[in-house]
């Protein structure tokens, strides 16, 4: 309890003291409110499960000098419905997983109910001509495709993960050096508790044929990785890939299962292109490949993959979207993710509405097939309907 009353303080006296630089004219502050409601039907449940969330964001921004900032984001969310009720340690299950400092506050629990402020950004940012420092909580974000990022080793993201736009961050120390207008060189740190979690990586930045190239190598959990990712295009359409090369790792599985993983060299790669029409009618397909994926019973060693640090345990992932603004306030869009071995899917139409200059609106369902052993058959179907407040 005594731990409790020591974070909500801490996190009130950061956000008063970045309200209070507000009346300076080198401070910026800006964020968002959002509501959003879920009903979810999973195959388990006999009841639908329906959830609502208040979400919201405070960007703030101090810049006393044209080299130097400090950057302090925090959200604040509270959750009413079913899976909290049952969902046990839920509120463990939202938190930022972070090795050193915890800034988080549980602001309230109840039985269907909880509260959680979070600070997920929280830097200092110096420069000094091409030499560019960063300490602190920050997003490191290497990769070049828009769905499967396998070099993006520091913060790997969902495309399912829709309400999270700004991505996790991590607790690090990056240097970049500029070499050119479009090339540098980038080093960044993350320490850990535990050598497993410790990252040392850098990246090499630059531009050929009009095509960006990011070079990266390092060291996670104490095993080697290299890797390469390419952004550009081919006749006014986007063609972007990567391929990451690593030190394999094998886990033992419960229940009698065997090992997932491999101790030999690993491999992973995605290629990913989209094309816009004049008539704004969108296209974009991906695919990812993973060395050490499975074809069958997928769900089983997802898991294990995620302790691997894959972004999934099938052994082939393909996604198709399709987009098209009906009205210049308003577009529409589906997307699928699809595992051609055990033939599970999602399937994700939405629509979205700029209701006012500050205000959107987006209803988004997500339905999911496949039977209980594959990547997304024990998921169900959800519907999504959000409305957002930016000031």
């Amino acid at each position: 309890m005594m731990i409790m009353k020591v974070k909500v303080t801490l996190l009130l006296l950061l956000a008063s003291s970045g309200l209070s630089f507000a009346q300076l004219k080198d401070f910026d502050i800006n964020g968002y409110v959002k509501y959003l409601f879920s009903s979810s039907k999973y195959p388990f449940a006999l009841e639908r499960y329906n959830d609502h969330l208040i979400h919201a964001r405070l960007n703030t921004g101090w810049y006393p000098t044209e080299n130097f900032k400090a950057i302090m984001q925090m959200r604040l969310r509270g959750y009413y419905g079913q899976t909290v009720e049952n969902t046990p340690d839920f509120l463990d299950e939202i938190k930022g997983k972070y090795d050193f400092l915890n800034l988080d506050a549980e602001l309230w629990k109840g039985k269907s109910t909880v509260g959680l402020a979070e600070i997920d950004r929280l830097y200092l940012d110096w420069n000094y001509k091409k030499l560019q420092l960063t300490l602190g909580r920050q997003r490191i974000a290497w990769g070049t495709s828009w769905v499967w990022n396998p070099i993006d080793i520091f913060n790997p993201l969902s495309v399912l993960d829709f309400d999270y736009e700004e991505r996790p961050a991590v607790d690090a120390m990056m240097a970049q050096y500029y070499t050119g207008p479009v090339s540098k060189v980038e080093l960044a740190l993350k320490p850990a508790k535990s050598s497993n979690d410790v990252i040392a990586a850098g990246l090499l930045s630059v531009n050929f044929w009009d095509y960006d190239f990011n070079f990266i190598g390092g060291k996670k959990g104490g095993k080697w990785f290299t890797g390469a990712g390419w952004a550009g295009d081919i006749s006014g359409a986007g063609f972007r890939g990567e391929v990451l090369l690593s030190q394999g790792r094998k886990l033992s599985l419960p229940s009698g299962m065997g090992y997932f993983g491999s101790d030999g060299a690993v491999y992973s790669f995605v290629l990913s292109g989209d094309y816009t029409f004049p008539n704004s009618f969108y296209i974009h397909t991906e695919l990812l490949h993973n060395s050490t994926g499975v074809s069958s019973l997928t769900a089983l060693y997802q898991q294990a993959s995620q302790s691997l640090g894959m972004l999934t345990a099938a052994r082939w992932s393909l996604y198709q979207e399709f987009a098209y603004d009906f009205h210049p306030l308003v577009r529409g869009s589906v997307f699928g993710l699809f595992n051609p071995d055990d033939r599970s899917r999602v399937v994700v139409p939405s629509v979205s509405y700029s209701a006012a200059e500050n205000l959107d609106l987006m209803l988004l369902v997500m339905f999911f097939e496949g039977s209980t052993t594959t990547e997304f058959g024990s998921y169900g179907s959800t519907a999504f309907f959000r409305l957002k407040y930016s000031f």
